[in-house]
């Protein structure tokens, strides 16, 4: 660990502009998740003409909640991805600047590690967890 050589105003800077974006994006994403509900609702029902007279979701309705249910399990990841990879290089430069290069190591170490992404309910094969 003897050749670190770190431009800690270079990476306050990157930091700086990173979490910005990052906020954007998980504001987006919250944003997204809302306007999807919002549509699902909006798209209509089906009735039945038959009686019991019950509506259900729609098919543009059913589609955009897939959609929704699909892509929650990566827009969790990406941001949880992206969160650890910030705070790790936050943590790492400054070890680095108090001279601890072995926890500095350490820190960079566990911000690399793959993020456990866990959504209520849920239990897809062939997705992203830890490890994996």
């Amino acid at each position: 660990m003897t050749g670190w050589d770190i431009d800690v105003a270079g990476v306050r800077g990157v930091l700086n502009k990173s979490g910005t974006a990052a906020k954007s994006l998980s504001e987006t994403g919250s944003a997204m998740q809302g306007n999807l509900e919002e549509a699902a609702s909006a798209a209509g029902t089906l009735s039945s003409q038959y009686g019991p007279y019950t509506s259900t979701v729609g098919e543009v309705g059913a589609a955009l909640g897939e959609f929704l249910q699909h892509w929650s399990r990566d827009l969790l990841y990406i941001a949880k991805r992206t969160s650890r990879s910030l705070n790790g290089a936050a943590e790492a430069t400054g070890y680095y600047i108090h001279g601890d290069l072995e926890l500095a190591a350490n820190a960079q170490r566990q911000a690399a590690k793959e993020p456990k992404v866990d959504l209520p309910g849920a239990s897809e094969h062939g997705r992203r967890t830890e490890g994996q």
